[in-house]
């Protein structure tokens, strides 16, 4: 096998080869553990491989450059094959290892649904999810358990009903809410900054975006995240989720991130989630600098269209 990048063939493989003297113990299990969440396969004495591009080549330069700072040596190969295994012979090398942390997942998820609902807690099955995630990125060629264990993982975040993003909730009409002006609480947060893109994106690309101030609501306006009226916090989800459901957005990539918004803006780990957390500190980074909030909505705006972009 071999990967193209930009019309240029590379080495299907990347290869650390490293040395670490005796009393560095401690550094020595740090870099193991390092190797294990890099998703690596071993070669015995010979090193450790992963597949070949930008991402992992920069994770085994940073490895290399910490294993070399401990006083040892490291370097990073290119190889195009390896005269004991074939290319599919190092891909199901690959598989397995990942399969095994599926099984794993599986287990602990089976383990899970036999507690009855009621004490069922949810920063469990957040973990278990987080865990999924971590496991995700490094799944480089598709083990087969894969879609089990995440349909299992939604199954029981569910509860056994339906998807969240598939409940009929009394839809509203997009017609009616074309061309408005939407307005919201001052100093915009993960949920509100994250329910304007999704409301410019999918649902009003023409809206504008004002903030509240006390007895100056302008009239014909649309609330979401107030705390009374229009769309905001429902029962267990939160405005993004809210305004998700009542314009039956389906789409993939938006469900990732209403899982993403729910985790940061109500802290529960229902989803296992921890991307939101960091957009949110950008914005109350922002708040601090003292930043006018349309100016902080319409970056936050670019943030989430950055996330949205880079997921898959």
């Amino acid at each position: 096998m071999a990967i193209t990048i930009k019309g240029a063939e590379l080495p299907p493989w990347l290869l650390l080869v490293f040395s670490l003297p005796t009393r560095r113990a401690s550094q020595r299990v740090e870099v193991w553990r390092k190797l294990q969440r890099l998703g690596c396969v071993s070669l015995g004495n010979s090193g450790y491989l992963l597949p070949n591009d930008s991402s992992n080549r920069e994770r085994f330069e940073w490895l290399a450059t910490a294993i070399r700072s401990y006083g040892g040596n490291a370097s990073v190969v290119e190889v195009q094959s390896i005269d004991n295994f074939s290319g599919s012979q190092i891909v199901e090398r690959f598989v397995k290892a990942r399969t095994l942390d599926y099984q794993e997942l599986l287990r602990e998820l089976r383990r899970f649904s036999s507690v009855p609902l009621a004490k069922r807690s949810a920063a469990r099955i957040g973990r278990l999810r987080q865990r999924f995630q971590e496991v995700l990125p490094i799944d480089f060629f598709h083990s087969p358990l894969r879609e089990r264990v995440q349909e299992l993982l939604q199954h029981l975040q569910n509860d056994g009903k339906s998807s969240p993003a598939s409940l009929d909730t009394g839809g509203v009409a997009h017609k009616n809410y074309r061309g408005r002006v939407w307005i919201t609480r001052p100093r915009p947060g993960v949920d509100r900054v994250t329910s304007a893109w999704l409301i410019r994106r999918f649902i009003d690309p023409k809206s504008r975006f004002l903030f509240a101030v006390k007895n100056q609501l302008p009239r014909n306006a649309v609330p979401y995240d107030m705390y009374q009226g229009g769309f905001g916090h429902r029962g267990g989800d939160c405005t993004f989720e809210t305004l998700q459901k009542a314009f039956r957005i389906r789409d993939r990539k938006v469900d990732v991130m209403a899982q993403i918004v729910h985790d940061a803006d109500l802290s529960d780990q229902k989803f296992g989630r921890a991307e939101g957390v960091g957009i949110d500190e950008v914005l109350k980074g922002w708040a601090r600098m003292g930043l006018p909030d349309q100016e902080i909505l319409e970056r936050g705006i670019q943030l989430a269209q950055g996330l949205y972009s880079s997921l898959h």
